[in-house]
């Protein structure tokens, strides 16, 4: 099979349509031709080179379309099923795995610099070359190949332009509240930055239950929308940050802080807005490199903190729960896309996400 798909060959430089081919396909893989795929900045730091990710490589990772291909080995979809994709394989049998961290899953773990598909070997050539898969998925092409679990039917009404959504940012927030803070009704959240993943922490908040839901930003547009989706306060992440926050929340502090934002300053705050005993979750992210540095008072008072990279995501449960939810009105995801291009567009949507001109672009095919 040959299809068509985004390329990039230089760290920095543009994406290219290409004519790739797939190769040496298993009997657990599944080929789904994309329908719809968002553009996140992961992909974004991965074109940037900050990933060091193998080149050529097919970026893109939010992605979802209808299976066009099964191995023999395949039990859990079938042709023609309209599939969420996960960018997380697992092995399911490795001390991590066991332990139900699958996003700490050894293989995934060891394989990812070679940016294969799973078992780490190619699966996509262009003139007998291979090409790389950011994420195990690279899904700015019109056909992508995953392992079998990593490709999850959702209903057949679920539109393709925002059941993309759920396959990344939208679960790494509301899988932050639900699967690993597991914040109780009445609770106080905060959360700090109001891209997709924090507008999706607003969310999940919001639909856990909680009584106050504080949403931080520096974009007035951003705090507006966190508001429509579930926000009771919203605050600017500015000079006056602090105060009203001590005042919104007695002097004590949240319950739950969700950073969002990826950068040191948000970090550091997430540690002073909670209170003592209270819950911590990191879902933004430095470079691999940096170092941060914070105020040992703000660490004190048996603040639990955590990292999530994918919010304890269970794709198989989750991603039709939360598809089940946007077709019952209980989850907001048409205010996520802001943009609607084609592949050939991939570059100029790339650069509007840098500029902060997006919330999420979706490529649609």
């Amino acid at each position: 099979m040959s299809f068509n798909a985004a390329v990039l060959y230089e760290a920095g430089g543009p994406l290219r349509i290409e004519s790739l081919d797939l190769t040496g396909l298993a009997d657990t893989d599944v080929v789904v031709r994309v329908r719809a795929t968002s553009l996140c900045h992961t992909d974004l730091e991965a074109v940037r080179g900050d990933l060091r990710t193998p080149l050529p490589m097919v970026p893109g990772h939010e992605a979802a379309g209808v299976v066009e291909w099964v191995g023999k080995g395949v039990t859990r979809v079938a042709l023609g099923d309209h599939v969420v994709t996960s960018w997380n394989p697992h092995c399911n049998a490795c001390f991590y795995c066991r332990r139900q961290q699958n996003i700490l899953c050894q293989p995934y773990r060891e394989r990812a610099a070679r940016s294969f598909h799973f078992d780490g070997s190619p699966r996509l050539m262009r003139r007998g070359e291979p090409v790389h898969q950011l994420m195990y998925s690279g899904s700015f092409a019109e056909l992508c190949v995953v392992s079998e679990a990593c490709a999850v039917r959702v209903p057949r009404d679920m539109p393709f332009n925002r059941a993309c959504l759920i396959g990344c940012g939208v679960m790494t927030g509301i899988g932050a509240v639900t699967n690993v803070a597991q914040v109780e009704a009445g609770a106080t959240v905060t959360v700090i930055g109001c891209g997709a993943v924090g507008l999706s922490a607003v969310q999940g908040a919001h639909l856990a239950g909680a009584a106050r839901v504080i949403a931080i930003d520096r974009q007035r547009a951003r705090l507006e929308l966190a508001a429509a989706l579930g926000a009771t306060h919203t605050l600017r992440a500015d000079a006056t940050l602090a105060g009203a926050h001590a005042e919104l929340t007695g002097a004590r502090g949240a319950d739950y802080v969700f950073e969002a934002a990826g950068n040191a300053a948000a970090l550091r705050a997430s540690v002073e807005l909670v209170r003592p005993g209270g819950q911590v979750v990191w879902l933004g992210k430095l470079p691999a490199e940096d170092e941060m540095s914070f105020r040992w008072g703000a660490l004190m008072g048996e603040k639990r903190i955590v990292r999530s990279s994918y919010g304890g995501a269970q794709p198989a449960r989750d991603f039709p729960a939360l598809a089940d939810a946007y077709l019952a009105g209980r989850l907001k995801l048409d205010e996520y896309v802001t943009s609607t291009i084609g592949l050939a567009d991939v570059n100029a949507g790339l650069a509007r996400l840098a500029a902060g001109d997006d919330l999420r672009a979706v490529i649609e095919f």
